[in-house]
């Protein structure tokens, strides 16, 4: 990864829900955001928003309008559901990674930004046991 100075990069925040997959990404600060989609935009089925297929979509579109931008590489931070729920992310957010790679932008780091409480609510009563 040679990272020069007129190179311009960018965050891709990628929120993978069971129900759902939302894409951001934004400069290098995190203050403005360049571009955005969720799954809604691109099928049309709400079982389908969280879909790999519908992630894949999402990510050829937001790559497309940021590098016309002029952003060649991403920095990636997939959040899960997090909270009491589960802490691994939903089927969208590998399928994202892997776009935003053939779309032709770089990817840097891979960061894991899934909320994790430190003692927090009760879980649901079937907690498996």
């Amino acid at each position: 990864m040679s990272e020069t100075q007129d190179d311009k990069w960018g965050i891709a925040h990628v929120h993978a829900s069971f129900n759902n997959t939302i894409i951001t990404i934004t400069d290098e600060t995190g203050a403005e955001t360049l571009a955005k989609s969720s799954g809604g935009t691109v099928v049309k089925q709400n079982r389908d928003e969280a879909s790999p297929y519908a992630a894949m979509q999402m990510a050829e579109v937001v790559a497309e309008e940021v590098r016309a931008q002029g952003v060649e590489g991403v920095h990636v931070r997939v959040r899960g559901p997090g909270g009491n729920q589960q802490t691994n992310p939903g089927p969208g957010a590998q399928a994202t990674i892997r776009a935003l790679a053939r779309a032709g932008l770089e990817i840097g780091r891979i960061e894991d930004v899934t909320p994790i409480p430190h003692d927090g609510t009760r879980g649901p009563k079937n907690a498996g046991f």
